[in-house]
């Protein structure tokens, strides 16, 4: 099916409309320029009328039996799987990611449906002893009620999914407002795999707009109890700070400034592996990526010689070409900022190992070492496919430098010793640490969120229990009591 001609719309109460706004999003390809679909967003009436839905529908769904809701989610994970190609078409298209990245998203993604399926049937209460005589104390995990969902450009089908899924299992409706350059895959093929799979009307809304034209209306909304936004640390303090203001609940996944760390006794060709892929991966658009290699100086010379000439062989190109490694940035703005970052660290002495030709949003990658120790390249998140290198003598100085940035997302070491690499990884400050692996990593089965500027809150497992959920005591005497008053 053409997802771009027919699903490039607003979904509110179970109907496919068009906005009405008075101006039109256009959705790109990012590697060719061409037009996927023009959609004349929402305004502040479709909000209220998305969020009024939900409300209305959450109440008899928070009512069902498992049963009927494990269906649902067994359907949607059913059709995604046949979907399954068209969906890494679209991600390509739509997103420029190569097929590499297309296909861990779409496999990732079914991870997080099949544990959503599993949390249909998880114990949702407690029974407590009490030291009153005859009392006993239950207490209960009820859906929170309706969720706003704000998704990045990055992964939108898979940041969609996991919150998606885990908020219906347990008895929830959500409202996805995507990011403007994803419209389609992070917002109409989430509302066509849940239509097809039989969820009533309401409980999944697609809203695609821009702040421009609602402003904070999608936070401040009365019906959402619930904020999950995925996105920058710039947007995501305005994010905290509106739904604050309303008692509203927030989980945030912000910016990184992920660094993956190289040992003294590091196996150096698997760390070249896992560095290369934790800097390039989606040409460096990812949180969760290493922006900074940090190498011990009794090691720097062999892993530089590798890295780089890993880093100089990766293809850039077209992202349908399956040897593509590195496909199109957003834009030729971004483009443009990447190169004068480079530029800049350059004329302040820093050296490029690699330097990648530019070609409209194709962004050759670029490693650059000797960078000032209060260069700004290394306390900011670099959303593109530039590595930087940094020499350090010690743990200690490793330490330092890992946890300069006010960041704290994620992060990895390498080294021969496990036992060495659990002690350092406890020494960093974040939210998710990897020993010997890569730092671009997600599971449904293990919490996942970061500190600092990188965040607020979790996601997976029983974190999304926590997310999506309100507990209730509930105490009960059995007998009769007795009242001191």
């Amino acid at each position: 099916m053409s997802f771009f001609y027919e699903l490039a719309d607003q979904y509110i109460d179970g109907e496919w409309r068009t906005g009405t706004g008075s101006w039109d999003i256009i959705d790109f390809n990012p590697y060719n320029g061409e037009k996927l679909a023009s959609i004349t967003i929402a305004t502040t009436q479709e909000v209220d009328q998305a969020y009024r839905a939900a409300e209305r529908a959450q109440r008899s769904w928070a009512g069902t039996g498992p049963g009927e809701r494990r269906g649902v989610l067994e359907r949607a994970l059913r059709i995604t799987e046949e979907m399954r190609d068209g969906i890494v078409e679209a991600i390509v298209d739509e997103l420029g990611g190569t097929r590499l990245k297309a296909e861990y998203e779409v496999r990732v993604a079914r991870d997080f449906l099949r544990d959503a399926i599993r949390q249909t049937v998880r114990p949702l209460g407690r029974l407590l002893p009490s030291p009153v005589d005859g009392k006993e104390n239950r207490v209960h995990r009820q859906p929170v009620g309706v969720i706003g969902l704000i998704t990045p450009f990055n992964y939108p089908f898979l940041a969609a999914m996991k919150s998606v899924a885990p908020a219906l299992a347990l008895g929830n409706a959500v409202v996805i407002k995507p990011h403007q350059y994803a419209p389609v895959v992070g917002g109409g093929l989430i509302a066509k795999i849940f239509e097809d799979a039989g969820l009533p009307a309401g409980l999944l809304n697609i809203l695609i707009t821009d702040v421009a034209e609602i402003g904070d209306a999608f936070i401040e909304h009365p019906v959402p109890r619930v904020i999950s936004f995925a996105g920058s640390d710039r947007a995501g303090r305005q994010v905290a700070a509106t739904a604050a203001g309303h008692f509203k609940r927030t989980i945030l996944e912000l910016s990184g400034n992920s660094a993956l760390v190289v040992l003294d006794d590091a196996d150096i060709d698997h760390a070249v592996d896992a560095a290369v892929l934790s800097r390039f991966v989606y040409q460096g658009q990812v949180g969760m990526a290493a922006n900074r290699i940090l190498v011990d100086r009794c090691v720097e010379g062999e892993f530089t010689e590798k890295f780089t000439a890993r880093v100089a062989a990766l293809r850039t190109g077209d992202p349908r070409d399956p040897g593509t490694r590195i496909g199109p940035v957003n834009d030729t703005f971004q483009a443009d900022a990447l190169n004068a970052l480079v530029d800049q660290a350059v004329a302040e002495g820093a050296t490029a190992l690699v330097r990648g030709d530019t070609c409209g949003t194709l962004v050759g990658p670029t490693v650059l070492t000797g960078l000032r120790e209060d260069s700004p390249l290394l306390s900011q998140e670099i959303f593109g496919p530039v590595a930087l290198l940094v020499t350090f003598d010690g743990e200690d100085e490793a330490v330092r430098i890992a946890n300069d940035p006010p960041y704290g997302l994620s992060g990895a070491v390498h080294t021969r010793s496990t036992e060495r690499g659990v002690r350092f990884a406890q020494r960093v400050a974040g939210g998710v640490f990897h020993v010997n692996g890569s730092t671009v990593q997600d599971d449904p089965l293990v919490v996942l969120g970061g500190e600092e500027s990188s965040g607020a809150g979790r996601l997976n497992d029983g974190a999304a229990v926590d997310a999506f959920t309100v507990q209730r005591w509930m105490s009960i005497q059995h007998g009769r009591s007795e009242f001191p008053f």
